[in-house]
């Protein structure tokens, strides 16, 4: 027996924000392993539930791990010759949709739990972020985090840079300068963040900056340490100020990527017969 559970499974990724392709049998003549209807999950790593297994299944799953990798959002429509082209001994035709159904969320690191921290939290949990909020404070955390956050106490800190995936977005807003320059020099070691920013003045940015090329580092890789952070026109010193500046800078960077992706030819949807 079938065990098509996505309901639940979906739920489950959308809660997590881990990009998905729902595949979904949207016609079927002939002889095919399922029938209209049917629907699949594809993630990067995983599958679940099933159109049937064979080769159809296969090159629904090729098919989809393409659209996660480039990161497409448009639904994709493939018809198959189930005999012709793929081989399968049921001889008829299945044409299914691939439609991305859970948005990427962007993986942001914030280094201090602060007031700004804090306040910078909340709103980004309402944006395409999954949040990993370092501290040594355990204390500092809220008893309550919000959806997408994982707090993580840590006594030192900077180990914490080797475990996060490629291509992540990084602030550093410590309670502590020199933490924030040891953070710094790690981050800009990985050489990979999408975004990297620390909190502090333009002194501070001054300072950081000659510390840093005594360590080795360069004019262009500390090009790609943003200090000060957050929207220029924003010049308020409240925490929630200076939180609303902040995102509003992460969103015109996740933004200005999104639209780079939009600008490269999508592929185009088919509907025309495997051959």
């Amino acid at each position: 027996m079938f065990k098509d559970n996505w309901i639940q499974i979906l739920a489950e990724l959308e809660q997590r924000g881990e990009p998905c392709v729902m595949v979904t049998v949207v016609e079927h003549k002939g002889s095919t392993p399922r029938d209209s209807g049917t629907k699949m999950l594809v993630t990067e790593a995983g599958c679940y539930a099933t159109i049937g297994g064979g080769h159809l299944e296969y090159k629904a799953l090729e098919l989809a791990r393409q659209m996660l990798a480039a990161g497409e959002q448009q639904m994709r429509v493939e018809r198959f010759n189930l005999g012709a082209s793929l081989g399968q001994c049921c001889g008829g035709m299945a044409t299914i949709m691939l439609e991305p159904v859970v948005r990427p969320r962007h993986h942001l690191v914030l280094f201090g739990a602060g007031h700004v921290a804090k306040a910078l939290v909340h709103i980004l949990a309402t944006l395409p972020f999954r949040i990993t909020w370092v501290d040594s404070r355990a204390e500092e955390f809220p008893a309550v985090l919000p959806e997408g956050v994982t707090a993580v106490v840590s006594d030192d800190p900077v180990d914490e840079v080797i475990e996060q995936p490629t291509g992540s977005y990084y602030l550093v807003m410590t309670h502590n300068h020199q933490l924030d320059l040891e953070l710094c020099a790690r981050i800009l070691k990985r050489n990979d963040a999408r975004y990297f920013g620390v909190i502090g003045s333009r002194t501070k940015r001054k300072r950081f900056d000659y510390r840093l090329k005594e360590r080795g580092f360069d004019d262009t890789a500390l090009a790609g340490m943003v200090c000060p952070i957050g929207l220029p026109e924003v010049t308020g010193k409240h925490p929630a100020e200076i939180a609303v500046s902040m995102a509003g800078q992460l969103i015109a960077a996740y933004q200005a990527e999104d639209a780079l992706r939009a600008e490269k030819p999508a592929p185009a949807v088919t509907q025309a017969e495997h051959a």
